[in-house]
């Protein structure tokens, strides 16, 4: 009877102890709200690849809420400065956004769209939003995204007078993630079309590696657009002195090469 009474305390216990093990072992709940940021130093701040810093060394940093269901808003922040260049923000800009992003069903597709507002604290006048959506699929490691940003009918464009009084940019993305290494492999391609022409109607370009090492990653790019000389003689743009510098419209717009180093949290 004892021997009998013995087994069964044993069994219990073993039962209880992989019950508690399972337990432990369970992953944790995901929380209701995510908080994500970074913060980076850039050799100079493109965007579409217009410099947006003169050329110059700048910093950048954002910030981003999420919740389970999709919905997030957030800021990104870059420094800039103007020098003597055709492109002047004032200084900073500072992006505010939000938006959806969720997978489609067993498609192996996930979109995210929201609205997104660019802010110049010195240069209120450059002030717009714009509407995006986009479209991602992985295959093994390699990463494809496509993407369209509308910037509607809106005081930008009335203020400036520009010919179009709307803009439509489009991009695809490809990423491979080097398997068993650290590196990645990236590459862009964008089309702007209509009130932010730059010179003309214009592609801009990037061609890149990533290290990421930690929370650490260091990228080095080849940033560009297909304005060339011959463009900027045509229709030169005004530098800050107010006249019309076709030097400088290049070299907001030429192929350089732009390195990185940004700490993720």
């Amino acid at each position: 009877m004892k021997i009998k009474f013995a087994c069964a305390a044993a069994a219990l216990a073993v039962a209880f102890a992989s019950n508690v093990a399972f337990a432990d072992d369970a992953p944790a709940p995901t929380p209701d709200f995510t908080v994500t940021g970074s913060a980076a130093i850039v050799s100079q701040y493109r965007f579409r690849g217009i410099s947006q810093s003169d050329n110059k060394v700048t910093g950048q940093a954002s910030i981003t809420l999420s919740h389970k269901s999709g919905f997030y808003v957030a800021a990104w922040a870059s420094g800039a400065s103007a020098g003597n260049s055709t492109v002047n923000i004032g200084g900073s800009e500072i992006d505010v956004y939000g938006g959806y992003t969720h997978a489609i069903g067993k498609t192996g597709l996930t979109f995210d769209g929201g609205l997104y507002g660019y802010l110049y604290p010195g240069n209120d006048l450059n002030e717009y939003y714009e509407l995006y959506g986009s479209l991602t699929k992985a295959y093994g490691p390699i990463t494809a995204k496509a993407g369209l940003n509308w910037a509607p009918k809106q005081s930008y464009f009335t203020y400036w007078n520009t010919a179009t009084k709307y803009n439509m940019y489009e991009y695809f993305e490809l990423g491979l993630a080097v398997p068993k290494t650290a590196f990645t492999v990236h590459a862009h391609v964008g089309h702007t079309g209509g009130g932010f022409n730059y010179v003309k109607e214009y592609l801009d370009y990037t061609a890149g590696v990533s290290y990421k090492w930690k929370n650490l990653t260091l990228d080095l790019s080849a940033v560009g657009t297909n304005i060339g000389k011959s463009d900027a003689f045509k229709a030169p743009l005004t530098d800050q002195t107010g006249t019309p510098n076709p030097d400088q419209t290049f070299r907001a717009a030429k192929s350089v090469a732009v390195l990185s180093l940004t700490a993720s949290f």
